[in-house]
């Protein structure tokens, strides 16, 4: 069980609220609160769910992959799977192809509203934070990012990661012990109560926070390069696929330690980490530095088709409602 959650009302939240609400004046002097301004980050948030929708169903294969890589310790127990080509063939020949789709529902479930919130808080964010010329100036597509990281790590990613790891987790113990996503978020909230659900919360914080600020900043800036400062011009949609590509590698590279101490707190035997600080110590002693990096692989291959695959749909919504729903 995770004791940081009492940084869910930390003061790191306000430093970063405080210098949103700062930016919340347009370039006009307006308050970007119109009508017409909230449709646009209703927009977003339709958008956004949307694509979280479709791209869990096109990509889950390659997380359920990266977490039993992750979940898969070293100290004390003979490893289970050789790497991730031998955890695809061990999964199949186990539990058959619908094996590598333990625990979609419960991503299907949180994928939407995650999406959502993600993409809906970036529009709101970024409303308010553009330039008069409609770009978005190099700290604040960071400041936005990192928002809207923290925004879906609250509401969302945090209890559909904790409820997805333990499903995963389940299905390679002894006694499985969940029969499908209602039966097992019932047990979960039985035996441990709402806070089950919110394992990890500091580390799914910190992952988010910097997933979504390295990626909407890359992101944002691949775009506003392929512009030249022209914030009307068009993206073609496989090149927003390829810039998205792009900034997934980037995040992967800079918070997959992250992933794993979250992935670690979330499971079944989190009860043997004190907290997210006890967590990375003892991987570090026990496991060694590159216990960090497990399941780098998978999760770069799956993060870098999830964004470019995510911004693609995104994209392509938002230019199709941009013609049908007029908001400028």
């Amino acid at each position: 069980m995770d004791h940081d959650r009492s940084n869910f009302r930390s003061p790191f939240l306000r430093p970063l609220s405080h210098n949103l609400a700062a930016s919340a004046a347009s370039s006009d002097g307006s308050t970007a609160s119109s009508p017409k301004s909230t449709q646009k980050t209703l927009k977003g948030i339709i958008a956004g769910g949307i694509t979280g929708g479709l791209e869990i169903c096109i990509t889950f294969p390659t997380e359920y992959v990266k977490t039993q890589l992750q979940l898969d310790e070293r100290a004390g127990i003979a490893k289970r799977y050789k790497g991730p080509i031998d955890c695809v063939q061990v999964t199949v020949r186990d539990y058959g192809v619908r094996g590598l789709y333990r625990g979609l529902s419960v991503l299907v479930y949180g994928s939407i509203p995650k999406s959502a919130v993600r993409f809906g808080s970036f529009e709101e964010f970024k409303k308010r934070s553009v330039d008069a010329n409609g770009n978005l100036p190099a700290n604040k597509r960071l400041l936005c990012g990192l928002g809207a990281g923290i925004s879906e790590a609250i509401f969302a990613v945090t209890p559909m990661e904790t409820i997805k790891v333990k499903f995963i987790n389940d299905q390679t113990s002894p006694n499985p012990k969940y029969r499908g996503f209602f039966h097992g978020v019932r047990e979960i909230v039985r035996h441990q109560g709402l806070r089950g659900t919110y394992q990890g919360l500091t580390p799914t914080i910190l992952k988010q926070g910097s997933n979504q600020a390295i990626r909407f900043f890359v992101m944002e800036t691949l775009k506003n390069w392929y512009r030249g400062g022209d914030s009307s011009k068009s993206v073609p949609v496989f090149v927003v696929g390829g810039f998205g590509a792009i900034a997934g590698a980037a995040s992967v590279f800079g918070n997959t330690p992250i992933d794993v101490i979250k992935t670690r707190l979330q499971g079944l035997d989190a009860h043997k980490y004190k907290n997210t600080l006890d967590c990375a110590i003892k991987i570090f002693k026990h496991e060694g530095p590159k216990a960090f990096y497990k399941g780098t692989v998978p999760r770069l291959s799956r993060v870098c088709l999830d964004v470019a695959i995510t911004f693609m749909i995104y994209d392509s919504f938002m230019e199709f409602f941009n013609k049908i729903w007029k908001t400028e």
